[in-house]
């Protein structure tokens, strides 16, 4: 099993050259700024809305197991579909809040959202695939088909 979706970096490509003999523009200045250790602690604590689970992939003889951490959510923010061999995983999320009073409001918001893809091999019974959210932990049940299971050690009598 093997995951196949890849993440764009959020943010600019700021590999282009500068010419030495003109000012930065103050968009290329804010880029350095936050490139720099200077502006880090602040992206640090800011929510981009784009971050992957932690998986874990278990297999044994008879089936797969997808756990993936996702803590503080409902069943019912997840999406799961397989289309062909391709089981997708994700979740998309928004709060608000507002607060208002005699002389201000104070508003928040967040969002965030995540998807993750597996490509299944051919040996999964993907009628039976199931799921289940206890504890913020996801799991999908992946069954193996019954040919694809291992069998025990037979022992053939010689004749």
């Amino acid at each position: 099993m093997s995951t196949i979706a890849t993440m764009p970096k959020k943010g600019n490509d700021v590999s282009t050259k500068r010419n030495i003999s003109t000012l930065p523009s103050f968009s290329s200045w804010v880029d350095n700024l936050f490139e720099s250790g200077m502006g880090s602690g602040f992206l640090s604590n800011f929510n981009t809305g784009l971050t992957l689970p932690a998986v874990n992939i278990k297999e044994n003889a008879d089936e797969f197991f997808l756990e993936i951490a996702v803590p503080g959510m409902k069943k019912s923010d997840f999406n799961i579909d397989l289309d062909n061999k391709i089981l997708s995983i994700s979740s998309e999320t928004k709060e608000s809040f507002e607060d208002s009073k005699e002389n201000y409001t104070r508003r928040e918001f967040g969002y965030s959202s995540f998807k993750r893809t597996f490509t299944l091999p051919d040996t999964i019974e993907s009628d039976k695939i199931n799921a289940e959210y206890t504890d913020g932990i996801l799991k999908v049940h992946l069954p193996k088909r019954e040919e694809a299971k291992e069998k025990p050690i037979k022992r053939i009598s010689i004749s």
